[in-house]
């Protein structure tokens, strides 16, 4: 790919976690003490963000999805901003599934938002194979590991 078309996809993947990096009050730290999470660190916190967005499409809290999204692609930027071995094609394939999940949250339609977070689902596996690690298989959440937050908005059930 060519040098534009890095920055292109780096600004796409960007710009939403340097927001996300700014609401969430993050620590800062002088650049020479840049601390890197692990790569697992960061992907066992995309699965987390991944079952969050799920149950809150699920029950139709628009604005929480839209958060969860916004922090999944934040930990995506993260992983391939630091991870020079995760291949652009994953990255821009991902970019892809994303913009479809936010098209279907905007348009606050669970039937799309479901299909769409089936081919997320589909592509982060696909990104597992091709990086020779098809051991990581994730699926569409069928139970609430999160028994502390409630997904439905206040006085709906």
């Amino acid at each position: 790919m060519k040098f534009r078309g890095w920055i292109t996809v780096l600004l796409v993947l960007c710009l939403p976690a340097a927001a996300a990096l700014g609401q969430s009050g993050g620590l800062s730290t002088p650049d020479s003490e840049k601390v890197v999470r692990r790569l697992g660190d960061i992907m066992n916190g995309i699965q987390a963000r991944h079952i969050k967005l799920w149950f809150a499409g699920k029950a139709a809290n628009w604005e929480l999805t839209d958060y969860e999204l916004l922090q999944l692609k934040a930990d995506l930027a993260e992983a391939a901003l630091n991870y020079s071995g995760i291949p652009i094609s994953n990255v821009t394939t991902l970019a892809t599934q994303m913009h479809s999940v936010a098209d279907a949250v905007a348009a606050k339609d669970g039937r799309t938002f479901a299909k769409a977070f089936g081919e997320l689902t589909d592509a982060c596996n696909n990104c597992h194979q091709s990086m020779g690690r098809g051991f990581l298989t994730i699926r569409v959440p069928t139970e609430q590991p999160f028994s502390n937050q409630v997904f439905s908005l206040p006085g709906k059930k």
